[in-house]
């Protein structure tokens, strides 16, 4: 968790906020508001007569709106979610506030694009581990997680949808129609790598063969060390009975289940399917879900 709050917040110090970029969720906001505050500091101190600070650091900003979408997200995923959860945007807005006032506002790199790709794989990667402990970063991050949790949508597609809401007023507080444009690369990119910090780098397929050889393929599979599930069917046109074998392997065990089955008979019928995720014995285990 604490590793993934400090991706996050180098993401944000580094990359993001430099270029104005608002890539949804409370933070995005916070940076919106740093840089209006910036942009219009002078005059509501001209207007108002009062000497007002120099500047509204982010981390701030995000704190005063994470703390009562926190006690939504208690109310909503329970006291264990709202522990974890106030410890991550706690230490986000910890690790933004020692960034910022060590390396400042300006820019990592010298270049916008390259800013909002290095930025949203450190968004990612660190939203992505906060998630994989049952936490969010806190913000729109726990209406992400409700949401996700209520429809079955992947947390990755979730914080695209909700975060893209927020994009639109960057274009209204900045009037600079490339700012939401990079936004949403930068929401993108990050949706991407969410879902691969959450449900891995494995490549799972899931296979459905039909054939008459069904058992010596089963075997075959066995072999591999591999289990499944043979399922009872029925042919649509000749109304036969159908054995259908249904597993899970990886990429190279595709192929080597392919070459027997080629092998062994021809006119089998195989449906490979990408799997997003696969939880049991072999893959991931039931207590790495949120």
């Amino acid at each position: 968790m604490l590793a993934g709050t400090f991706f996050m917040a180098a993401g944000f110090v580094y990359f993001i906020s430099p270029y104005k970029l608002a890539p949804g969720g409370v933070y995005g906001i916070s940076i919106m508001l740093h840089h209006l505050y910036e942009m219009y500091h002078a005059s509501v101190e001209s207007f108002i007569g009062i000497k007002l600070p120099n500047n509204m650091d982010i981390s701030l900003a995000a704190i005063c709106m994470d703390i009562p979408l926190c006690l939504i997200g208690i109310k909503a995923l329970g006291k264990k979610f709202g522990v974890k959860t106030a410890v991550s945007f706690l230490s986000l807005a910890l690790f933004t506030f020692i960034l910022e006032n060590i390396w400042g506002y300006e820019p990592f790199v010298d270049d916008i694009m390259l800013s909002s790709i290095f930025g949203a794989a450190c968004l990612g990667l660190g939203c992505g581990l906060i998630f994989r402990t049952g936490a969010t970063s806190g913000g729109t991050d726990i209406v992400s997680m409700i949401f996700s949790r209520k429809t079955g949508i992947s947390l990755g597609t979730m914080v695209i949808i909700v975060d893209s809401c927020v994009v639109l007023l960057s274009l209204l507080a900045f009037q600079d129609v490339k700012i939401p444009l990079y936004s949403l690369i930068v929401i993108y990119i990050t949706g991407k790598i969410v879902n691969t910090a959450v449900y891995g780098f494995r490549n799972i397929k899931t296979l459905l063969i039909v054939s008459d050889r069904h058992a010596e393929i089963a075997e075959f599979i066995l072999n591999l060390e591999r289990g499944g599930t043979i399922l009872s069917g029925k042919g649509m046109y000749t109304g036969n009975k159908k054995e259908v074998i249904f597993t899970n392997v990886n990429p190279k065990e595709v192929i080597l289940i392919q070459r027997h089955i080629r092998e062994v008979d021809p006119d089998a019928f195989i449906t490979i399917i990408d799997a997003g995720q696969v939880v049991g014995e072999g893959f991931h285990s039931i207590h790495e879900l949120s």
